[in-house]
Parts: structure tokens; C-alpha cells; sequence
């Protein structure tokens, strides 16, 4: 089990931010994101566009870390100039 935490201003339409994952195998950021559907399909989108910040383990990462059982991910959004770029929810 990994857990995705979304920070600042990302939240689901529904006003989530925390979510418990399971991971049948080591894989990276991104492909776990995509395993988790509608939900977080606008993350990868802001993933695409370079602005989303990715920690593994309170570390500096990227999209293609990998991540394995018991890691910890946290995904927060900017817009390279201080911001968040984003409005309250997606």
C-alpha cells in the first residue's frame, strides 16, 4: 500500500486529498496515478504540463520514480512563478 496525498490547492471534485493505494508491484508515479482512474485523471494532465511537484518519501522526485510498498507521495501543484496556477478544485 502507497499513499498519494494532494497538497495545496489540488483536491478531487469531491474535495479529497488522501489516498490509500495498492500496489501489486514496484511502478512509477505516473503509472500509479493512471491506476487510480476519473479520480486523479486532471493530476496527470498537470503532470504532463510540468506543474506538479512530486516528493517520494519527503524527497524530490519525479513522475518516472519509482515507488514501491509503504512509500509516501505527496503532489503539489505550482505554475513555475510562485503560484499555485490552479483555482480551489479540479
Amino acid at each position: 500500500m502507497v499513499t498519494i496525498t494532494l497538497m495545496g490547492q489540488l483536491q478531487t471534485a469531491d474535495g479529497e486529498r488522501d489516498f490509500a493505494c495498492p500496489l501489486p508491484e514496484p511502478m512509477t508515479v505516473r503509472q500509479l496515478i493512471q491506476r487510480q482512474g476519473q479520480a486523479l485523471r486532471p493530476v496527470l494532465q498537470l503532470l504532463r504540463e510540468k506543474k506538479v511537484l512530486v516528493t517520494v518519501n519527503k524527497r524530490i522526485a519525479s513522475e518516472d520514480t519509482k515507488v514501491q510498498d509503504g512509500d509516501a507521495i505527496k503532489l503539489v501543484a505550482h505554475d513555475g512563478m510562485g503560484g499555485t496556477g490552479l483555482a480551489p478544485s479540479f
